[in-house]
């Protein structure tokens, strides 16, 4: 009869005796899943600060491409109206040195009209020089920003592949 009742706490104390290890071992895994949790959490904080970078490289650089084509489209239509307007005056010109040469008596205001012609012609030429190089100028410019933001694109690109592969782990 006593052993009858000396069985229960034996079982009792047999049963707490194997629980602990239990507790410890989900202690254990809780633990090791918090950890997991906080590293993905801190991975995730990285990923967003990383996107945000880049997007913001990525605005300055479109910001500084849309600059540098609006100066090369200003550069074009400079050229594009000094061009003609040289050609015209060459035009007026020749035509002026005709009359002179047909002409049987030397008229002052045709002679005059010539050199006024040709110092335009002068200032004309000089404004596409300076169209010219500033056009290069503006070409070049509009290369070295297209290029950074394809470099950007491509950090973005290389960007969103991480974090999808994130996703799929």
């Amino acid at each position: 009869m006593r052993s009858a009742l000396l069985l229960p706490f034996f079982t009792a104390a047999v049963a707490f005796a194997q629980t602990p290890p239990q507790d410890g071992q989900l202690t254990q895994a809780l633990l090791a899943e918090i950890r997991l949790l906080r590293q993905d959490l801190q991975s995730t904080a990285v990923a967003i600060q990383r996107v945000q970078l880049v997007m913001f490289r990525m605005q300055t650089a479109t910001s500084a491409l849309n600059r540098a084509t609006q100066h090369l489209d200003d550069a074009r239509n400079r050229c594009i109206y000094v061009q003609p307007q040289r050609k015209m005056l060459t035009v007026q010109v020749e035509q002026a040195e005709s009359r002179q040469r047909t002409a049987q008596t030397a008229d002052s205001r045709v002679g005059e009209e010539i050199a006024r012609l040709k110092g335009s012609l002068e200032v004309l030429a000089v404004q596409e020089q300076q169209c010219q190089s500033t056009l290069l100028d503006a070409e070049s410019q509009f290369r070295t920003e297209q290029a950074k933001m394809n470099e950007i694109q491509d950090q973005f690109d290389k960007l969103d592949r991480d974090l999808a592969d994130l996703v799929r782990k």
